[in-house]
């Protein structure tokens, strides 16, 4: 007897399109300026501002697969092959942001330990304007895709990009303005490093949790003990097996369960209370809930997985 699946108030078509038109904004803005900062750092010579450039570029990029995995998840939702639509995708793009980042957070140190050897020398002045019209277009891009950071986990891998990119820019404008001061030269392959350590660390989180979701693990958020625990107090539920919990995208939690009833039991009210304690306690809209009658057999014994 299988019964109970909830669909909740989110309904899953509209995840993450309520944010495309800031994301085009901000996708525009980015691209525009990474140009003109990418052809600065070619004539003044600067890695600091290259480093801010290659990381402008991830941003667009970042945008650009959060926003195909978003277009595609929602045209999928009218396919009926695809039953959970294309939701995924938007997890393989934030996984690929990771990769991406990485790789030139990589790419910057080799040339900064390179340069301490023999640091070229830097035109400040022209470094300092184009940072300074870097650091706006990310203030911009930083506002536009805020909101959007907290609900979806692509939008937040674009969001972390451009936060990275912003303390970049800042980084640069302190280089520019030491070089200027005092023309040390090494203020720039210094930066380039600075900025290329605090991309790390938040592009590993990034990965680490798109990797969870794909892998299909619990949220880290959740007990998954104490789901069992919360369903086997529902009034007429005698056992709880097969439980899982995963997550399909970031704020979509998923969950199945078998619940053994008592003799006397009410399915409808047995499938009421339990969806209403999954959405109060843990906050899963979508659960798929097989409610069996006490005595009967167990069908799922003879699975081997």
């Amino acid at each position: 007897m299988g019964a109970g699946h909830d669909h909740g108030t989110r309904a899953l078509l509209g995840s993450g399109t309520e944010h495309r038109r800031r994301l085009w904004w901000a996708a525009g803005l980015l691209t525009a300026f990474m140009l003109v900062e990418a052809v600065a750092a070619v004539v003044t010579g600067s890695l600091a501002l290259l480093s801010d450039a290659g990381h402008m570029f991830t941003d667009v990029l970042a945008i650009g697969m959060t926003l195909a995995a978003i277009t595609a998840a929602h045209k999928a939702g009218t396919d009926s092959g695809r039953t959970y639509g294309l939701y995924r995708l938007e997890v393989l793009a934030a996984l690929a942001n990771a990769a991406l980042l990485t790789c030139v957070a990589g790419f910057v140190l080799v040339q900064a330990v390179r340069r301490f050897t023999d640091p070229p020398h830097v035109p400040a002045g022209w470094m300092l304007l184009v940072a300074v019209g870097g650091l706006a277009a990310n203030l911009v891009a930083f506002a536009l895709l805020r909101s959007g950071a907290k609900e979806n986990i692509g939008v937040r891998g674009a969001y972390l990009e451009v936060l990275g990119d912003l303390l970049g820019s800042a980084g640069v404008i302190v280089a520019a303005l030491v070089i200027w001061g005092t023309g040390w030269a090494y203020a720039d392959p210094i930066v380039a490093v600075l900025v290329a350590l605090m991309i790390l660390p938040r592009t590993f989180a990034l990965g680490r949790s798109a990797i969870r979701i794909l892998v299909q693990a619990a949220p880290e958020h959740l007990d998954v003990a104490a789901v069992r625990d919360r369903l086997a107090t529902v009034p007429g539920v005698c056992d709880v097996h097969d439980l899982h919990v995963w997550t399909l995208t970031e704020g979509m939690d998923v969950a199945s369960a078998h619940l053994r009833l008592d003799p006397a039991a009410e399915l409808g009210a047995v499938l009421t209370v339990a969806r209403e304690r999954l959405h109060e306690d843990f906050h899963i809209d979508h659960a798929t809930l097989q409610v069996e009658p006490a005595g009967a057999s167990r069908a799922c014994t003879g699975i081997s997985w």
